[in-house]
């Protein structure tokens, strides 16, 4: 998201498709006459709940910071978020980790409260609630309990309009196929370029509640390209050699170039990668581009990606520095060890440069790896043992600390409103 809309793979692509980072000129959504507001919110515990605590700043927050003061807004789902123009929306409840579509409202003194929520009629599936926004009035989200639909919304009403049933598109393969157990079309991915909206198809091996994830039945993942004007299906694309496009989170793991090229990072074969890849679909095009591609296994053997930041040319993402080992925290070492380095990527030569400055970090999880406010782009830190948690302003390949946050949980999500006064 870029400047107001915090450029990380949020939305970025230029006003003219509506999915995008736009200039502080330019805010879609709610009112652009008021007061600046900097809100930060932070995950103050490692479970499935996401409790933490939401701060709205008068300014641009620096030095140390308390997250968890009278001002904060206490709450659930606060792992990450996907804010839009004016609007801080993300995929799960603050009040009680329900599955959907959230707004938040700020108020001029700074209070935070839940505005609007959209309901999933399924609870359950991961994935619910996932969504992507093509301008103020128009939405697209997908729902568990119609997995071959996509659902459509109102963003400004933050009310569901419709569905579009794809149930022909997804069949196109595999339609008879016994070790097949699960389909679904929006499940992990959405996204919003040129007048088109991309959906992942789902062809997984398991029917139970982590169905989609880590299970891919095909090795390649599929896409289909709807036609926004019409809500018609237009085709299927993929990316070949690979699995698990994205996750379930706020943290969509796509975004775009200042050019509008989009960049999709798919995990790979499992939870400890294998075939981990960032992929392009350019601009003014709607197939993937096979002439380009970022492999994790060229990096290293296994090992994935797991967010993405393009700018100007260049892509900041986080890369291991030593092999995935599975299991939760204390076991394993992809969540919550300090593995992570962030690197600059020059698209052109794909040449990679580690960022000087900055520690290793856990993983970003729901949150974005990268965001861009004010025009600054800021690389989120956090560090196993909390003394680094905050974000850092990135100046080419060298990183300096912003601020860091000392109380109130890590650093999950950073963001720049205006609100009315």
């Amino acid at each position: 998201m870029k400047s107001l809309t915090l450029k990380t793979g949020l939305l970025a692509v230029a006003m003219a498709t509506l999915f995008t980072g736009c200039s502080d000129d330019d805010t879609p959504g709610p009112g652009n006459h008021g007061t600046d507001k900097y809100v930060l919110i932070t995950m103050s515990e490692n479970n499935l709940n996401k409790p933490g605590f939401a701060t709205a700043f008068d300014a641009l927050p620096t030095g140390s910071i308390v997250n968890n003061s009278s001002q904060s807004k206490q709450g659930m789902g606060f792992g990450g978020w996907r804010p839009y123009g004016n609007w801080l929306l993300k995929m799960f409840s603050m009040e009680s980790n329900a599955l959907g579509i959230e707004r938040l409202k700020v108020d001029a003194d700074r209070t935070i409260s839940s505005d609007k929520f959209i309901a999933t009629a399924d609870n359950k599936t991961n994935g619910s609630g996932n969504f992507a926004i093509v301008n103020e009035t128009s939405g697209y989200y997908w729902d568990g309990a119609k997995p071959l639909a996509i659902q459509t919304f109102n963003p400004t009403a933050m009310s569901r309009t419709g569905e579009i049933d794809l149930t022909a598109a997804v069949n196109e393969r595999g339609e008879n196929e016994a070790d097949i157990k699960f389909r679904s079309i929006g499940q992990k991915f959405l996204a919003v370029k040129g007048g088109k909206l991309y959906a992942n198809i789902t062809y997984a091996k398991t029917d139970g509640p982590q169905k989609g994830f880590w299970d891919d039945f095909y090795e390649d993942v599929y896409i289909a390209v709807i036609d926004i004007a019409t809500n018609k299906y237009e085709k299927t694309i993929k990316i070949e050699d690979t699995g698990s496009i994205a996750y379930i989170n706020d943290n969509h793991m796509y975004d775009f170039d200042t050019n509008g090229d989009l960049y999709i990072v798919t995990q790979g074969r499992s939870a400890l990668g294998g075939k981990s890849k960032i992929s392009r679909i350019k601009a003014n095009e709607t197939d993937v581009d096979k002439t380009w591609g970022l492999n994790m296994d060229d990096i290293q053997t296994g090992g994935k990606f797991v967010s993405v930041f393009a700018k100007d040319g260049k892509i900041i993402t986080v890369i291991p520095n030593t092999a995935l080992i599975p299991g939760g925290e204390g076991v394993g070492n992809i969540n919550f060890e300090d593995i992570w380095e962030f690197y600059s990527i020059d698209i052109a030569s794909k040449a990679r440069t580690k960022i000087s400055g900055i520690p290793a970090v856990t993983n970003p999880g729901a949150a974005f790896c990268a965001i861009e406010i004010d025009g600054k782009v800021l690389l989120r830190v956090n560090t196993k043992d909390g003394s680094k948690n905050g974000y850092y302003q990135l100046n080419g390949t060298q990183a300096t600390e912003l601020f860091n946050v000392t109380a109130g949980g890590s650093v999950s999500g950073l963001y720049k409103i205006t609100v009315e006064n």
